[in-house]
């Protein structure tokens, strides 16, 4: 196919060059945010294979997409996924490899994915008590998650961020000492406000604990925290550094603060959907074009439909707002 020099710009003027890969439905642990308690995973022969996945990256890069993030369910538990990294890192338009992950099994297999070319590493922790991981993941592993932290760290990852999803009424007390966790292990910190992507549709906006909150809370422990510069205006997360030089936390605000008029990211789910939103209603089927032998053109082209189709935001605070069918864990984080 040759390459075309028309980027993945839709009507807006949003120029889409960040895709987010779920490369699977499973995970090892049940946050209650992201998926039921009991669960019906997808049948394995579903899955994009490692060669779909590539072929389809390959078709994308070739219209502008250079950022990869690879996502689940709980990405690690797709075996030999460094074999997968270390393919998508030998496509000469990719320059940066992410992975999203829970951490449970990072400490086993941070070396090979590293070796194999990950380049970063976004790590959810979502509060340092054993009561509170268990009251939201419904699963023990914060042990295993803070060892795959430290493994991470003594193998040199370039950028290793922490994720922690805020929850009134559970998350409060966590707040400070995420952030004091943080800075002492000179880690990037950011918090995720609560989202309408549970699969059991409890989510309520009383749940939400703000942005601003944290950020209150924060500063009355630490002190001031002063706006950092943006360095990529696509990034879903409003930065901040303290005052006092201790570190770097970020916000991502979707229900109180809508950052949707820079997004630049697109989804491929694990079954081969393509996504432009996370709270999209629609999806365009790679997988049917490439398991039947579909050419490039036909990505080419279901790629240009769903950034053309996309709207000016996800429309969470609006009250024409409609809740997508699949929760996250179907969707990829």
């Amino acid at each position: 196919m040759s390459r075309s020099p028309i980027p993945l710009v839709d009507s807006l003027g949003r120029r889409h060059n960040n895709l987010r890969i779920s490369v699977t439905d499973r995970c090892n642990i049940r946050c209650f945010y992201c998926m039921p308690e009991q669960v019906q995973f997808l049948p394995r022969a579903e899955l994009l294979t490692f060669e779909e996945i590539v072929r389809f990256v390959r078709a994308a890069a070739a219209l502008g997409v250079n950022k990869l993030r690879l996502t689940g369910g709980e990405p690690l538990v797709r075996a030999h996924l460094s074999e997968l990294i270390r393919q998508l890192a030998d496509i000469p338009e990719i320059n940066d490899i992410a992975l999203t992950t829970n951490g449970v099994l990072l400490a086993e297999q941070a070396a090979d994915l590293k070796e194999a070319g990950l380049q970063r590493l976004n790590i959810s922790l979502d509060g340092l008590r054993e009561e509170t991981f268990q009251r939201i993941a419904r699963r023990e592993g914060l042990q295993r998650v803070l060892e795959g932290i430290q493994v991470a760290q003594q193998l040199g990852f370039e950028k290793i961020r922490l994720n922690a999803v805020a929850i009134a009424g559970i998350t409060e007390e966590e707040i400070v000492p995420l952030g004091e966790f943080a800075r002492h292990q000179q880690l990037e910190l950011r918090f995720i406000e609560f989202m309408p992507l549970d699969a059991e549709g409890n989510w309520q906006q009383d749940q939400v604990l703000s942005g601003a909150t944290i950020r209150g809370c924060l500063e009355k422990e630490f002190g001031a925290l002063v706006p950092a510069n943006r360095k990529d205006a696509s990034q879903p997360a409003v930065d901040y550094v303290f005052a006092d030089g201790g570190g770097r936390i970020g916000f991502i605000n979707p229900v109180t603060q809508p950052f949707c008029s820079d997004c630049n990211r697109l989804r491929i789910t694990a079954e081969g959907k393509i996504r432009n939103c996370l709270f999209s209603t629609t999806e365009w089927d790679a997988r049917e074009v490439i398991r039947r032998g579909g050419e490039d053109h036909e990505l080419e082209a279901l790629l240009r439909d769903c950034i053309a189709a996309k709207k000016p935001g996800h429309g969470i605070d609006s009250d024409e707002f409609v809740r997508p069918q699949r929760a996250m864990y179907e969707i990829g984080g």
